[in-house]
């Protein structure tokens, strides 16, 4: 059995007995053993987490969770390479960059530590490989691979309302049972612009995407992808590394990015800006013309793209796009304040009065980049905000009615229960990546 420790640093403002109840609850459910132990000082903390005898060690098979607390002793050790620690501040608290091989989450409040268990708990039965597409420290993905020969990929990218508290961690049960079913995935880490800007999110999303076929050829020197943060061993085409001598190359022709929440406004627009070719000089005019293309020019056989159709993206053929609970329409999204604000936060201003678009508005809300040109897939819990129901609603009828060929699944659901594997809105929608044009392509 896995067993966890959850280590709780001197001076943690929380009350003791609710974490114990909080991690028992989680070791429950998780089918864990687990033990939770107050630490005296950073002297204890290190003991616990680097004997070699102790099975929480970097050396052992079971995972480990730290609430550091405010001592400047013990949060020393978060950036030192400790293995596969998951550290947890109940508190905010940005710029923190922790070890090799390890997790920090925050801002969460006490819940963070049932995150953190989990997220412990899924890195022990789930390996995956961590791979940098930036030298920046949120600019990387975590590689998952079936045990089956060049599948499919499906790219993951997290919601949070754009708020750095919110990471990739949460994606982790859509990983598993994705793998599960025969599929690789590419569960994306990037920038918020909540600490770096609009730009920087939307650019690593779209470098991101880009990685999954160009990691292997990035330039000496390049800026935006150093050689020096990619596995020595990352072969061409997709080939990477499965384990012992065994390679597994990546099926870059059947590409699914699928986004929740925040995470599927920016996955739309990041397909929406790849098809429309805005990396090059005429791209934003042909959008505007609503001309549809593939990023890499017209189709092989020389005939024009067609509204369902796959398109490349610098190598990489998107197939299919899915909105789980998605903000899809961001200029309503900020007149009715959705997450207290959220959407203006994001993009640094309010929507535009009128019915007239504006940068960023005009770019980033994905019910105004219609038609997308991309099979599309909308899934929408009906117990979920009220306000997403009707953007998740009044686009896929857009969409359908700008030419795209969309399929809109609407069940019984909130808004987390779209990510957690073992509801039945989750399990349509997994049947529609694994038997859907993510398989087929």
């Amino acid at each position: 059995m896995i067993e966890v420790l959850v280590v709780v640093g001197p001076g943690v403002v929380a009350d003791a007995g609710l974490l114990e109840e909080i991690a028992a609850r989680e070791f429950s459910a998780a089918g864990v053993s687990g033990t939770l132990v107050h630490a005296r000082d950073a002297s204890h903390v290190l003991s616990l987490l680097s004997s070699p005898s102790s099975p929480f060690s970097p050396e052992g098979a079971g995972g480990v969770v730290v609430l550091p607390g405010p001592s400047a002793e013990v949060r020393s050790l978060i950036g030192r390479d400790l293995g596969a620690v998951v550290w947890v501040d109940v508190e905010r608290a940005d710029g923190v960059t922790a070890g090799e091989g390890a997790t920090h989450l925050h801002g969460r409040g006490v819940g963070g530590l049932a995150w953190g268990i989990r997220h412990a708990v899924h890195r022990v039965r789930h390996p995956s490989r961590r791979i940098a597409y930036g030298p920046l420290p949120e600019q990387w993905g975590e590689l998952y691979l079936p045990d089956a020969d060049e599948p499919p990929v499906v790219m993951l990218i997290h919601g949070g309302y754009w708020r750095s508290i919110w990471t990739a961690d949460i994606m982790g049960p859509l990983c598993a049972d994705l793998v599960g079913r025969g599929l690789a995935v590419w569960n994306l880490e990037y920038r918020r612009p909540d600490l770096h800007g609009w730009d920087a999110t939307t650019a690593d999303v779209a470098a991101g995407l880009s990685a999954l076929a160009t990691a292997h050829a990035a330039p000496h020197g390049s800026d935006a992808l150093p050689p020096d943060v990619l596995p020595p061993d990352l072969l061409p085409s997709g080939a990477l590394p499965a384990g012992g001598d065994r390679t597994v190359a990546l099926d870059l022709t059947r590409v699914t990015v699928v986004g929740h929440s925040a995470g599927a406004q920016l996955a739309l627009r990041a397909v929406a800006d790849a098809v429309a070719g805005e990396t090059s000089a005429t791209g934003g005019a042909q959008a505007a013309a609503g001309e549809a293309h593939a990023v890499d020019g017209a189709r092989a056989d020389g005939g024009a793209c067609t509204a369902g159709e796959a398109r490349a993206v610098g190598g990489v053929r998107v197939v299919m796009v899915v909105s789980l609970a998605g903000v899809l329409d961001l200029v309503e999204g900020d007149r009715r304040w959705v997450g207290t604000g959220a959407v203006r936060a994001a993009l640094g201003g309010r929507a535009p009065e009128g019915q007239v678009a504006v940068p960023p508005y005009a770019d980033a809300s994905p019910l105004l980049r219609l038609p997308l040109g991309v099979r599309q897939l909308v899934v929408q819990g009906a117990a979920d905000d009220l306000d997403l129901v009707d953007f998740s609603r009044r686009y896929a009828r857009a969409a359908e009615e700008a030419g795209d060929e969309v399929t809109y699944l609407e069940m019984a659901g909130d808004h987390f229960d779209v990510i957690n594997p073992a509801t039945p809105i989750w399990q349509a929608t997994a049947r529609a990546l694994a038997g859907g044009p993510a398989s087929r392509g």
